[in-house]
């Protein structure tokens, strides 16, 4: 459908780098009554609102909204856990090895009861299911801590619970991981893209896994929220480096050949991740989800999946942190919005392929291509649609 000149926008969020990227493309805002608008970046509140059975507004053909109805069965730590290992059961479970054991407690207790005394020496990480920012993380090596918590809680908290990655990947000393930016525009067929800018997020103090320092979060979590408040923490940089920079740093320190082992199992432990969910996320040609994958690497360069977050901050914390949001934005709205789009299928398909070659996304799935391939043969010079 033929769009009208200047896009009608909505948003939850007053954030720097979203409303920047609506202004420099020129689109018009619309008050928040105001229903006539084109895309929505709502949050996830609103999302269910308007989904919901309740709801007596009915999305437009050229309406579009930031998170599938239903996102929630990957972006909730317990369903994320739950869905691939349904996942897993059907493939060969070394190409789904990408998470520690895990398990959802207090459901799982039995099961992760077996898997503890199997291994009585391992460290363990809990995590509140439907939290984020770092908050109600703790370690854990006893089985008393367990029960603390269950006293605590009284059973009306769900956390999920996995194997500490107790040997991760050092730079300087010090844990990092890596957030990267994902973008699914269908689920059915599947079109999955992944950004190639992204950033390592390093902790403050040197990584030792010593009993005494189990409790200190400067040490073993990521988060910026976290990082921010230690006295050496550096606003200049933000405690993160570029996905090129750790590209660059792991050329050099491991060859090229294991760089690039190690990106393409990210690629395929995002791809796989969304495969997990593909038959449950509920399609809708109006939705888009631009989601924030946080994964640690560790020593022998192996990637594991940590969350994935529905709503990745885009607060910009350091310049470049600024430029790499604002880039992130508007080639995801050149690809979920693309303008003046040919009315022939074959043409159209093309100018679409143009769109991603021009944009700093990679193509990880596409099953509509892949079942016309020759009539949509990408324009992308080599190496671009496939990293």
């Amino acid at each position: 459908t033929a769009q009208r000149k200047i896009v009608r926008w909505r948003a939850d969020f007053e954030k720097t780098c979203l409303l920047g990227c609506f202004d420099r493309r020129g689109w018009e805002r619309c008050a928040d009554n105001d229903s006539d608008w084109d895309v929505y970046w709502a949050n996830v509140g609103s999302v269910r609102q308007l989904f919901s059975g309740d709801s007596m507004y009915r999305l437009r053909d050229h309406q579009m909204v930031n998170h599938y109805s239903n996102h929630y069965e990957l972006t909730r730590k317990d369903l994320m856990v739950k869905n691939i290992k349904r996942y897993r059961k059907d493939l060969d479970k070394e190409v789904c090895n990408f998470l520690p054991p895990t398990f959802v407690l207090p459901v799982d207790y039995s099961l992760f009861l077996e898997e503890f005394r199997r291994n009585p020496n391992s460290m363990w990480i809990m995590k509140p299911s439907a939290k984020a920012r770092g908050v109600g993380i703790f370690l854990v090596t006893k089985l008393s801590q367990i029960k603390k918590w269950a006293n605590r809680s009284a059973g009306s908290d769900v956390y999920v619970i996995s194997r500490y990655i107790e040997r991760p990947l050092l730079i300087g000393g010090r844990k990092f991981d890596l957030r990267l930016y994902v973008l699914v525009t269908s689920y059915r067929p599947l079109k999955v893209y992944m950004y190639q800018d992204g950033f390592a997020r390093f902790c403050n103090e040197k990584y030792t896994i010593d009993a005494a320092e189990r409790d200190n979060h400067y040490i073993h979590l990521t988060n910026v929220a976290i990082q921010k408040h230690n006295e050496d923490y550096n606003e200049n940089h933000g405690g993160k480096w570029s996905l090129n920079n750790l590209r660059l740093y792991l050329n050099a320190m491991y060859g090229s050949d294991a760089t690039r082992k190690m990106f393409h199992e990210i690629d395929q432990t995002a791809l796989h991740s969304i495969k997990a969910v593909q038959n449950v996320i509920m399609n809708d040609k109006h939705c888009f989800e631009c989601y924030g994958y946080d994964m640690l690497i560790d020593e022998n360069l192996k990637p594991w999946l940590i969350e994935v977050n529905a709503s990745p901050a885009l607060t910009a914390t350091t310049k470049s942190d600024r430029s790499l949001k604002h880039s992130l934005l508007h080639n995801v709205f050149n690809i979920v919005l693309p303008m003046s789009l040919p009315e022939d299928p074959l043409e159209r398909q093309r100018a679409m392929d143009d769109i991603i070659a021009a944009s700093n996304f990679t193509v990880l799935c596409d099953e509509e291509a892949e079942r016309q391939p020759l009539a949509t043969a990408s324009s992308a010079p080599p190496g671009k649609k496939w990293r």
